[in-house]
């Protein structure tokens, strides 16, 4: 290991739906976050471990910054804030095919109040002409004065090992914190319901994806080798519950069969996985419920 070993915590902060996710999926080389045209779509820190010979970075993917409509966006909008002063750098997501919006003015008021080094990642210049990013870029460095700005395409990998090189310019020499082989902090059970979650994400429209959680119950592994999970799909009304389930149970079926193959590359097992769709009125309005699924501030 180099004797100046680098290493330090960033903040992934933007608008919903900017690629904060798939940026993350793309250092790490595999899924951890789950990914969806869906704004809104992260409710956790999601922490990604990026390590080199020289350097060590954990991502803090935080859920997108918007205006919260119940508890559950309370808390993720806290979330995300909460970060701002832990981390060693923030990295401002923005989606340049999108340009300069409202929800970018705010995030950017808020970081007028931190002392923390703000990296500004310009995602999607796959999806502009290049002379249409310099007009962009002004706009920006008009209302803050970022550390870095880097131009990016976080879903074809474009210009990210630059991104990640000028990152590591602003972490402090420190200790490799997690072994070299680690990607997540979070469990596996996690994780799985996450990816659970993303299936819903994919083949529901509509209202359902903000009104659904999913908890693991029980996951273990049978002589065999072959992994049994248990899990529960909370929705917050009956109508709900018929619409995951779908007719014939078909729906239910195929987000299973989804399901089952990403989490079987992740776990490098063979699983049996089975799903339960149940009713909790308004779950995203009770602190209880919240705190037993796993949304905490802590």
């Amino acid at each position: 290991m180099s004797q100046t070993y680098k290493s330090g915590f960033v903040s992934i902060i933007g608008r919903p739906n900017v690629g904060k996710s798939t940026l993350m999926n793309q250092v790490i080389g595999q899924k951890i976050a789950i990914m969806s045209d869906k704004p809104q779509t992260t409710r956790n820190k999601i922490q990604g471990v990026y390590t080199t010979d020289h350097a060590q970075i954990v991502f803090i993917d935080t859920p997108g910054i918007h205006k919260p409509k119940s508890k559950l966006g309370d808390f993720m909008i806290k979330v995300a804030q909460g970060t701002l002063n832990e981390v060693d750098a923030v990295l401002f997501m923005i989606d340049v095919s999108q340009g300069l919006g409202a929800g970018d003015k705010f995030i950017i008021e808020q970081l007028k109040n931190i002392d923390t080094p703000v990296i500004l990642g310009l995602n999607k210049i796959d999806q502009v002409h290049p002379e249409e990013l310099l007009p962009i870029i002004s706009q920006y460095k008009q209302l803050y004065d970022f550390a870095e700005l880097v131009p990016l395409s976080a879903l074809q990998g474009s210009n990210v090992e630059t991104l990640l090189q000028q990152i590591i310019r602003y972490m402090p020499e420190g200790p490799q914190y997690y072994p070299s082989d680690q990607v997540t902090d979070y469990p596996e059970q996690f994780i799985c319901a996450e990816l659970i979650r993303e299936k819903i994400l994919h083949l529901t429209r509509e209202e359902i994806p903000h009104s659904i959680a999913v908890q693991i119950e029980d996951m273990r592994v049978k002589e065999n080798g072959l992994v049994e999970i248990s899990a529960v799909i909370f929705v917050e009304r009956d109508s709900q519950k018929g619409i995951i389930i779908g007719k014939r149970g078909a729906l239910l079926k195929e987000i299973g069969q989804q399901a089952r193959h990403d989490i079987e590359h992740l776990l490098g097992s063979k699983i049996f996985l089975e799903l339960w769709v149940k009713v909790k009125k308004d779950w995203r309005n009770q602190d209880a419920v919240l705190r037993d699924l796993g949304f905490r501030n802590d």
